[in-house]
């Protein structure tokens, strides 16, 4: 026999879960009575919502759930944030919390740590949170949200576990995985239906979305077969190579891929939602000249904001290889190429300034640590990057522009990240105001050995918010504010830090970031010698 805590870790190891991101407390201590019998193991951030940053970017990186065990009451309200953050861009997390002793559920006796409903609390940023009432109920609801996170449209889970059923005795002989359903498939009849439609094509357009990243391979044959350009969204990035000419740029909001839109007789689009956080600086309405294909996991998402002449619902990967099945070999020359090359000079053509100094920071970044994986918070430099960079493979950029939209999730986000792929060399872009809120963080990192390099551009304000403010003649208040020492912070919470003056000195500082088993932060300062390179280089 053994707790029901002591049962939870022995499933999710047979999960094959490795990491969980927690903070101890009175109410989750049982949790972690039966973790040294498992190969789990546990990253204790500073805080609950930098769990769920931390569960998120390794959630990206891998495709696999992050996990996290969460105190009850105010750990679940700490981590609520990166649960929307997760929820918004569909990424798989599970959280676990704890709460109060079922007799005490909904008394309102003044307990610790209790809320009126923690359910009610997360359901708008979960797929469904369920309250353990029984031990028996456990590998059910495990086995429950699995299967959102391999055969459904992957979003946060929540399993809540009253204090009495944690510590309540089970049969802990055989805690073994639920075999779970595969991915699905698609409607034969709509391949068919789609793979007409696309033979007869003279000017066809591909748009893939963060659902699609699984599908790369299949998505380029497509591309090549149809001899169609490719833009890929933010979460999207790395799905065709960055040297492909059917490669596209920009966003879905410029005038040369709304342009293209028009122009396309059938766009067929995987994995994607459209949002209008993928369009800044400018969001449009997306509309189509010709015909649409959609295919996504989830069959709300076909009937949202607008119809699709062919909805198919399946997983992206197994329509975009039944599809290019069913697609007749040597379809005539569209003239692809030539047309994402025009569109790509087009984007350039229209870029803000700003957008040419953050270019020649992620070519540095690109020629310094090859195949870097980059996470990115709300800061100009990726606000920049978002246009014109392009990720090596998937699941290597994404940033928290996207969706939800939220503030200091670029850098633990990362360390997320490296934790799920320790051998490839990890990015986070932070700018002065986001990394103020997850600072702590550095200390989580520095604790479990975590190397990556912090790249904060710092303009003492909360530079895209002035901005905003001022075209719209609003009183700048509340955006210009008192920025430590960074680099003194960081040293004194144990990473490596500097602040470049020059382009060698930040080549050498992301350099040494990749060797080192703590953070080093590399703060850019606008307006300093560097800033003023970066502006300078061609």
């Amino acid at each position: 026999m053994a707790t029901c805590g002591e049962h939870l870790v022995k499933l999710l190891e047979a999960y094959g879960v490795e990491l969980i991101f927690g903070i101890p407390g009175v109410h989750t201590v049982e949790l972690y009575r039966g973790l040294p019998s498992t190969r789990i193991r546990h990253i204790t951030p500073r805080h609950e919502q930098g769990a769920g940053f931390m569960a998120d970017g390794y959630a990206r990186v891998t495709g696999k759930p992050g996990v996290c065990f969460i105190i009850t009451g105010p750990g679940m309200t700490n981590i609520a944030t990166a649960m929307g953050q997760a929820y918004a861009d569909s990424v798989p997390m599970l959280v676990i919390s704890s709460v109060n002793a079922r007799e005490q559920l909904g008394m309102r006796h003044g307990r610790l740590h209790e809320l009126p409903s923690q359910q009610g609390l997360v359901s708008g940023v979960t797929a469904f949170s369920h309250t353990i009432l029984a031990p028996s109920q456990l590998p059910e609801i495990l086995a429950c949200a699995f299967a959102v996170f391999s055969s459904s449209r992957p979003r946060p889970v929540h399993i809540e576990i009253p204090l009495d059923v944690i510590v309540a005795e089970v049969d802990d002989s055989a805690p073994a995985a639920w075999t779970l359903p595969g991915r699905a498939a698609p409607d034969p009849s709509r391949i068919a239906e789609a793979a007409a439609m696309l033979a007869t094509t003279r000017r066809p357009l591909i748009i893939a979305g963060g659902g699609a990243q699984d599908a790369a391979g299949e998505i380029r044959g497509l591309a090549e077969r149809l001899d169609a350009p490719v833009f890929m969204t933010i979460n999207g990035k790395g799905i065709v190579p960055p040297d492909h000419p059917l490669r596209l740029s920009g966003n879905l909001g410029m005038a040369p891929l709304r342009a293209e839109l028009a122009a396309a007789d059938v766009v067929l689009a995987i994995g994607t939602e459209f949002g209008e956080t993928e369009m800044y600086p400018e969001p449009h309405p997306v509309s189509f000249g010709g015909r649409l294909i959609h295919i996504d996991i989830d069959p709300l998402q076909l009937v949202t904001q607008f119809p699709a002449a062919l909805p198919i619902v399946a997983d992206a990967k197994l329509a975009a290889a039944a599809l290019l099945s069913a697609l007749p070999p040597g379809k005539a020359a569209s003239g692809g190429a030539a047309r994402a090359a025009a569109i790509r000079t087009a984007v350039d053509q229209g870029l803000w300034p700003a957008c040419a100094t953050h270019r020649r920071l992620m070519e540095i970044v690109d020629e310094v640590l090859p195949g870097a994986i980059v996470a990115g918070d709300q800061t100009e430099p990726v606000y920049c990057a978002n246009q014109f960079y392009q990720a090596a493979r998937p699941r290597s950029y994404f940033n928290s522009s996207t969706g939800y939209g939220t503030l200091g999730y670029g850098m633990p986000a990362a360390f997320g990240a490296r934790l799920g792929a320790p051998h490839r060399p990890v990015v986070a872009l932070m700018g002065d105001g986001g990394i103020q809120f997850s600072l702590p963080e550095m200390a989580a990192a520095v604790e479990a050995g975590i190397g990556a390099a912090v790249i904060v551009w710092n303009n003492a304000s909360y530079g895209e918010i002035k901005a905003f403010m001022a075209e719209r003649g609003i009183p700048q208040i509340g955006v210009d504010i008192f920025t430590p020492d960074f680099v003194a912070v960081a040293r004194g919470l144990g990473c490596e830090a500097s602040r470049p003056q020059d382009i060698a000195a930040l080549r050498d500082a992301l350099a040494e970031s990749a060797r080192r088993s703590v953070p080093t932060l590399i703060e850019i300062r606008e307006g300093s010698p560097l800033a003023l390179q970066l502006v300078r280089s061609p």
